[in-house]
């Protein structure tokens, strides 16, 4: 049950250390890539405190959720996928042992949650129960060690975290309202991520960051309608954010601006990460009143190959960008109809592969380029239903599978990699991004055994990945 949401655990750490092994072969960037930088930026030291802002996106749906209504009977699985922006400080401190850098950072964060629920148990007026949960806020203390380039610093981080969860269910029970419940909490639990941070100024640093949180679980016995009801949640949340901080080290921790690097030209490279969807879905048996509506949230590991070219005035870079990925993203935990013999439809969705082709537009500070992207994007889509009604004659098994098209926006830090520099100098990046993909909604119809049924999506993904780049033009070297 937990293969998958170990996989992207795995994967986001995994991302990481790419950057850092690649770095970790690398000598001191700016000595090389700048023979004519200011003494400050050779001597970059990371040591000394911090404090900074930050604001993102959260994204639920890792876990699965349970109600059991031992009477009824029901026992339906689902996902309970809250989403929304993020906001927050934090304060740290970092010390630097030759190119290791290892600290300690601690900080809090408020959410507002885009509110969605799951209703279940038919959700046709007569039964019905609508259920949500949401984190609205929470806080890390956390251990970090890295990598450093002079002013770039690639890192893993991980440890403590809490959170305030709020979990509600309200029910319609043989027509008639059975009552609503909400629980209120402070859950514990432990967090693990990965990031990238780069100077841009004076005492100045800006950090792109992934965050997976495991709040454990819950377990709430409560009556609704004179009917004994167990729902147990199991509390998970994705972060993707950007942050900066301002650092109280002394002078060697002060980054002088250094002349941008050389970013024209063309490229090509690889790139592998990790992502999480939540797609909002109504499954519907046209004639019963069938209505449910529930969250499928494919998570798993994406890799694949891009190809771009960029422009350059002064600090500023222009460029064009296509990538076409494979996915394992997979989603299979949710049964609804009630869920018992003879009355059940289990869900499986994944995105089999996607493709974007977008804009880029960055600033580069010294070694580093800071970018936005945007553009369209698409993608394959499969769902399956698997349906055992015996009161509907219904018994087999359904698939809709399309290609559907949107948009992709996001942004990222690319920084020279010096890994192969002894083969070729100078025309190797590497980049951490962040990718909110957009494939919009499908609405499909069939029919099992004369039934018939629609099918109604959306895919609504999150992507946290690493690439590297070989340039092909000229070497990423200073300007004069």
């Amino acid at each position: 049950m937990r293969d998958s949401q170990n996989l992207l655990k795995i994967s986001v750490v995994a991302a990481a250390w790419a950057g850092s092994a690649a770095f970790a072969h690398a000598t001191d960037l700016p000595a090389r890539v700048y023979t004519k930088a200011p003494p400050a930026a050779v001597i970059f030291d990371w040591t000394g405190g911090y404090v900074g802002v930050n604001a993102g996106v959260a994204v639920g749906g890792e876990g699965a959720s349970a109600l059991s209504i031992p009477g009824f009977p029901s026992a339906e699985t689902f996902n309970l996928a809250s989403a929304g922006a993020l906001g927050g400080f934090q304060v740290g401190y970092n010390h630097q042992l030759g190119d290791w850098v290892i600290g300690a950072e601690a900080d809090i964060q408020g959410i507002s949650n885009e509110k969605h629920v799951n209703c279940i148990l038919t959700c046709n007026g007569v039964n019905g129960a609508t259920i949500s949960q949401d984190l609205s806020w929470f806080g890390t203390v956390r251990g970090r060690i890295g990598y450093a380039t002079g002013p770039i610093l690639n890192y893993v981080t991980g440890g403590f975290a809490y959170g305030g969860v709020r979990t509600s269910d309200a029910e319609v029970l043989g027509g008639a309202p059975a009552g609503s419940v909400a629980f209120n909490r402070t859950k514990t639990g432990y967090v693990l991520g990965s990031g990238l941070e780069a100077a841009i100024g004076g005492n100045w640093t800006a950090k792109i960051e992934y965050l997976y949180i495991d709040l454990g679980n819950t377990a709430d016995s409560f009556t609704l309608g004179g009917t004994p009801h167990v729902l147990g949640t199991e509390v998970r949340e994705n972060v993707f954010r950007a942050g900066a901080n301002y650092r109280f080290g002394g002078p060697r921790a002060i980054y002088a601006a250094m002349p941008a690097a050389n970013w024209r030209g063309l490229y090509a490279g690889a790139n592998g990460g990790s992502g999480i969807a939540r797609d909002e879905t109504v499954h519907s048996i046209v004639g019963a009143g069938f209505n449910n509506s529930l969250d499928l949230a494919p998570r798993g590991f994406t890799g694949g190959l891009q190809a771009g070219y960029n422009w350059q005035s002064g600090n500023w870079v222009y460029g064009l960008e296509s990538d076409f990925q494979g996915s394992t993203q997979i989603a299979d935990r949710s049964c609804l109809e009630t869920c018992v013999a003879g009355s059940l439809a289990s869900f499986r969705q994944r995105l089999q592969w996607f493709g974007t082709t977008r804009g880029r537009v960055g600033y580069g500070v010294g070694p580093t380029l800071f970018y936005a992207t945007g553009g369209v994007a698409y993608g394959g889509v499969r769902t399956r239903v698997t349906e055992n009604i015996v009161a509907l004659g219904i018994n087999g098994t359904a698939t809709v599978a399309n290609v559907r098209a949107g948009y992709a926006a996001g942004a990222g830090i690319e920084t020279p990699l010096e890994m192969f520099d002894w083969f070729t100098p100078g025309r190797w990046t590497v980049k951490t991004e962040y990718l909110y993909m957009d494939l919009g909604n499908s609405s499909d119809s069939y029919s099992l055994n004369g039934v018939p049924h629609t099918l109604t999506t959306n895919e609504q993904n999150h992507l946290f990945r690493t690439g590297v780049n070989y340039r092909f033009d000229a070497p990423v070297a200073a300007k004069f």
